[in-house]
């Protein structure tokens, strides 16, 4: 982050505004609605200050700014034409630590103006750092569209409970988990259809039969987290990322994907890679079920589909065994998204009428895979983890009967910025492989629908 997005108390706090232009007075009203004593110092003011005139918070001094006027201010902006001015104001304020912000220059500003969304208490603030503010402007507009007003009325209703749910709740996070389930069940909606008192009723009804003790359920989600694009992730893996207490995580969840996770929740992290394994699974599987003994809502998140080369069955007969709650959320598997960022179609009427999924993880030197099924006339193959076992994999599938010359495309990274795609047939990928120096994770994909690829691909982040 370039900058600490926070929300200051500036309610009956003396702030200055320099300038009184047009754009000024914008910034006079923001401050104005968050209940600031706003003192305005300009040579000369705008016709647009004359509608602000009547609210008692703004002072206006007609002259020019000099540095006595930053003195016992908690906050300035400098919004005028002069940057020699600007710059002055600037540094003024930086020497005296006084949060500055100078109006279409970063350089010159400690904190940055957002672009929000009012729907107070509820408040959302969207920034892109100075770099655009028309498109955070976009966004909220976005947004709006999304907030209905009511959220608002669900503020004030949720604050106005504060003290009777803590007293029914001592504990943190069962206070969390009740507040989630009022929300998002009955009452919330009762309050966005505008029943607030029977809303009231509800709630006053929950409380009075509160358990804490059915606050702190544990239950594990095991959620896919596809193969790398955080656009790719379902709905209802996101709800459940921003509702878990503990996220553990293997090594192909993305960056992006792990920023969308609840930003206070533990994460533990047990990835493997080759013969490096963080974490055993059969250790895994028991530290899904003691976090949720210890009443943790667990986010299980591996890279593509859990029951795609996932062990995500191992894992959920762990817990079933042990008597845990578990959802399971599936994914786009590695093989569909992968193939589709890389142009290669894994089914076409002229090439392949079939498509088989296999893994490339090789033990010892082999794998008891059934290499007579895979060499198979008009059939892709997809080996998932199979960088390191190319030479063996394109070995393997000549010997039991595949032609040389059977197109052949490495995938490293797929969906994701590091995306490479390499192509060539069984009979030269294995040197065209070390040559390019892929890194994982890959996807092999062996079949004649690689042809199409040249054609088809639309997705290269290396492109300027």
């Amino acid at each position: 982050m370039d900058y600490l997005p926070v929300f200051l108390a500036v309610r009956n706090k003396p702030c200055v505004l320099v300038g009184g232009g047009e754009v000024a007075a914008r910034k006079a009203g923001y401050l104005l609605s968050a209940g600031a004593r706003v003192r305005v110092v300009a040579p000369e003011f705008s016709a647009k200050f004359d509608e602000l005139a009547a609210d008692p918070g703004l002072e206006r001094i007609q002259r020019r700014f000099c540095a006595e006027d930053l003195r016992d201010c908690v906050l300035v902006i400098a919004a005028t034409d002069d940057e020699a001015l600007n710059r002055e104001v600037s540094e003024l304020a930086q020497r005296s630590n006084i949060p500055v912000n100078v109006v279409d220059n970063p350089a010159l500003c400690s904190f940055i103006v957002p672009s929000t969304i009012d729907r107070s208490p509820v408040q959302i603030a969207i920034s892109t750092g100075g770099a655009s503010p028309v498109l955070a402007r976009n966004l909220r507009a976005k947004l709006e569209a999304f907030l209905p007003a009511a959220y608002g009325r669900l503020g004030r209703f949720a604050e106005s409970y504060r003290e009777q749910v803590k007293r029914a709740f001592a504990d943190s996070a069962q206070r969390r988990r009740f507040w989630e389930e009022v929300l998002e069940g009955e009452v919330g909606e009762l309050l966005l259809a505008g029943q607030e008192q029977a809303a009231r009723q509800k709630l006053e009804a929950l409380l009075q039969s509160a358990d804490p003790a059915l606050c702190k359920r544990g239950e594990v989600y095991l959620v896919g987290a596809g193969p790398g694009d955080p656009d790719l992730l379902t709905f209802r893996a996101l709800r459940l990322m921003q509702k878990a207490d503990v996220i553990v995580y293997d090594r192909l969840v993305s960056k992006e994907v792990m920023e969308l996770c609840r930003r206070d929740a533990e994460r533990i992290y047990v990835g493997k890679e080759r013969d490096n394994h963080a974490v055993p699974q059969e250790d895994i599987n028991q530290l899904l079920v003691r976090l949720a003994r210890e009443g943790q809502r667990v986010c299980r998140l591996k890279g593509g589909d859990p029951f795609i080369f996932g062990r995500g069955g191992e894992e959920i007969d762990t817990l079933a065994a042990d008597g845990i709650s578990f959802q399971v959320v599936p994914a786009v598997t590695a093989a569909a998204g992968v193939a589709s960022y890389a142009g290669i179609p894994l089914t076409h009427r002229d090439y392949s009428q079939s498509v088989v999924f296999t893994t490339g993880h090789l033990k010892n030197g082999t794998t008891d895979i059934n290499w007579n099924a895979l060499v198979h006339p008009r059939q892709t193959v997809v080996f998932y983890m199979g960088l390191h076992g190319i030479d063996i994999i394109c070995k393997e599938l000549i010997a039991h009967g595949m032609a040389t010359t059977t197109p052949v495309a490495m995938v490293q990274q797929g969906t994701t910025p590091n995306q490479r795609v390499i192509t060539g047939t069984l009979e030269n990928m294995p040197d065209k492989v070390r040559q390019a120096r892929l890194k994982p994770p890959t996807l092999i994909i062996v079949g004649e629908v690689v042809t199409l690829q040249k054609k088809l691909h639309w997705f290269d982040p290396q492109a300027d």
